[in-house]
């Protein structure tokens, strides 16, 4: 046999039956949740893991593996367990007593997949490798031998596409007999000597002694991570043997066996994968790459623009929110309601279901009419946007950018995800590794990041003025978002964390895929708004059947129409843009439509309610995040904050005597 024959030895036993917990391990972005779903059925459940503030997903095996329990795990990079969310990863596989491991893999990314599915199989577990997209793969000529591959590696190995749902049954059956691959990759004579001398110390459990062992191995300097169970003198004697190896490497062992595992993992895709080339492929890699230039991606960004623009700002809060809000509510349901209501005695009562500030005819027609024609349409092109695979290429095209103040590519992506709600964004800003930097980004989010059903209102007001109206506001917002990013980078300490960002292929849309997650979306949007619309037309009702209302906006009428120049009426959306931001823009699109504001007043206006304090959910979700010190802090900065630049905006579109 040759070195690299030798290299790669692999061994195949059999466990006879199913296991009672299966693990779904794998990359971020390779459908390891459409795996999870397609399994386990609409019975989950979610929770913290305990002693963090990562998510897991659990479920019952639906008609298969006798309701086995499944376990999603956040999406990793490597078992190095850098960041929170690999950090608990590692220790879902490492506690759970004879699991059964299915790595879900990117069957166009095989070589990378290995590179996680070779350590899975070191620590001794039965492991499954199911290569996913596998559609995709083969749309780009790409063509994987999975018997061959199954019996180098010595385990279990299926494909599927699971949004098409292809392989899934073939998965299943294939999970019936567990076999545990025993994959021996010699790492030379050093590490070998290393491995060896730590194993012999190391408490038995049921994670193999190697694998442990190279995980410490793969720790940088300073970084060893020790078993607690263990004695001084073992921990000493270790700690020893790290030191030894590292001064007889002349550099870290995690280089040494990085380089080993890709050798490997190259001896075996030579050997199962082959390539052909397709015109399709062709041109979506094209596509791909031109997304990602510094120069020729700025055009087809603004070419993206300007579709949103047109399809939500124009289509969605022009034509759908005209139709609904005057034809269907204003001629049919708000005079049906007012008509059935009239028979009411008792006027506070009728006033507060049909008047002015009534819970129908405020807060249905905000809800319905005004908002979810336009966060619908924009829904449809964020879920075309998140399909085609453009997002994560949008975050690397801006990583320089953010690199100016202290992050990196990755923090793009809660930021990108902001633009769909900032509350699951903040929830994100866990995949960052540093404190520092997931604080950053949470002040980020709340202070500029608009979620798509603000940005849909906002575009919608925009859509009638100039193109030169749609400038001002997204420059000042993105401004202000780098303005403060770089004096807290300069404030604060701490370095920036690596960036590696997984980038999907360019892919062809599904319309029955982006109809689900449009359909689920404003699904969520209506059970979490249309309660939090009512609830702020109720209290704006009180307020004004009270008589506050008026005091309240005589009290801010210095400031509403002092320097910032806004009629004190603007009052209202704001104090009710803290339940939820898109029904305060809501708010200021009516008064907008009614010719209460001019064009710098709604500029201005739009800059302070995206500048505005996080919506409530958003506060609660940054207090579970950040601690309760944090949230306050920074609402106690942004709401202050956003009324300055407000000001400031004012005075200078004013001086310059610009034109909307």
């Amino acid at each position: 046999m040759t070195a690299m024959d030798k290299a790669i030895v692999p061994t195949t036993s059999s466990s006879p039956g199913a296991t009672r917990r299966i693990i779904l391990v794998g990359n971020p972005n390779v459908g390891k949740s459409v795996i999870f779903s397609l399994l386990t059925g609409q019975y989950v459940t979610v929770s913290n893991y305990p002693g963090t503030t990562v998510e897991i997903s659990r479920g019952r095996a639906r008609g298969w593996a006798d309701g086995a329990e499944v376990i999603d795990t956040p999406g990793i990079l490597s078992l190095e367990a850098a960041s929170e969310d690999e950090r608990v990863t590692v220790r879902i596989i490492e506690e759970t007593d004879d699991p059964l491991i299915i790595h879900v893999a990117d069957a166009k990314n095989l070589r990378r997949s290995l590179l996680l599915t070779l350590p899975l199989i070191e620590m001794g577990f039965p492991v499954h490798l199911n290569l996913n997209m596998i559609d995709e793969a083969e749309s780009r000529g790409v063509k994987i031998d999975a018997r061959r591959l199954s019996r180098l590696l010595g385990i279990g190995v299926s494909e599927t596409a699971a949004i098409q749902k292809r392989g899934i049954d073939r998965l299943k059956r294939g999970l019936t007999t567990i076999q545990r691959g025993a994959i021996h990759i010699d790492y030379g004579p050093v590490i070998e000597d290393a491995v060896e001398r730590i194993s012999a110390v190391l408490p038995t459990d049921h994670v193999s002694p190697r694998s442990r062992a190279l995980t410490m191995l793969c720790q940088r300097s300073g970084g060893h991570d020790l078993p607690a169970m263990m004695d001084d003198s073992h921990r000493d004697r270790i700690e020893t043997v790290l030191n030894d190896c590292r001064v007889a490497l002349g550099q870290d062992p995690v280089d040494v066996i990085s380089r080993q595992r890709l050798t490997a993992a190259d001896r075996i895709v030579r050997e199962v994968l082959t390539t052909a080339g397709d015109g399709t492929g062709r041109f979506r890699n094209w596509l791909g790459r031109i997304a990602m230039h510094p120069l020729w991606g700025i055009p087809l960004l603004v070419l993206i623009l300007l579709v949103v623009y047109e399809f939500v700002g124009v289509f969605g809060a022009g034509v759908c929110v005209t139709f609904l809000e005057n034809t269907v509510f204003g001629n049919y349901i708000n005079p049906f309601l007012a008509h059935i209501f009239a028979f009411i005695p008792w006027a506070f009562v009728r006033d507060m279901l049909v008047g002015p500030y009534g819970l129908f005819t405020m807060a249905l027609t905000y809800a319905v009419a005004i908002v979810l024609p336009v966060v619908g349409t924009f829904f449809i092109v964020f879920g075309i946007l998140e399909d085609t695979g453009y997002l994560p290429r949008l975050a690397f095209m801006v990583d320089r950018i953010f690199r100016l103040i202290g992050l990196n590519g990755k923090a793009v992506l809660p930021m990108i995800l902001g633009l769909g709600c900032d509350t699951m964004a903040t929830l994100t800003t866990r995949i960052l590794e540093t404190k520092r930097e997931r604080v950053l980004v949470t002040l980020l989010l709340a202070l500029g990041v608009p979620c798509s059903a603000q940005l849909g209102v906002i575009l919608g007001m925009l859509a009638g003025l100039s193109p030169a109206a749609t400038l001002i506001w997204a420059g000042t917002v993105i401004g202000i978002l780098f303005l403060v990013g770089l004096l807290y980078s300069l404030l604060s300490h701490g370095k920036r964390s690596d960036f590696i960002l997984e980038i999907p292929p360019i892919r062809r849309p599904q319309l029955s895929n982006i109809a689900l997650k449009t359909m689920a979306r404003v699904e969520w949007y209506l059970k979490e708004a249309v309660p939090l619309f009512a609830l702020g037309t109720l209290i704006l009702f009180l307020l004004d059947y009270s008589g506050l209302l008026a005091r309240l906006e005589t009290a801010l009428a210095p400031v509403m129409t002092g320097v910032i120049g806004l009629p004190k009426e603007v009052a209202g959306p704001f104090l009710i843009g803290f339940l939820r931001r898109d029904y305060g823009a809501a708010g200021l699109f009516v008064l907008a439509r009614g010719g209460a504001l001019d064009p710098i007043q709604i500029v201005v206006s739009l800059v302070i309610i995206t500048l505005f304090v996080p919506c409530i959910a958003n506060f609660f979700v940054i207090i579970k995040e950040r601690g309760l010190k944090t949230a306050l802090a920074m609402t106690a900065f942004i709401f202050p904050f956003a009324f300055f630049i407000g000001a400031v905006l004012n005075l200078i579109l004013r001086g310059l005597k610009v034109t909307l």
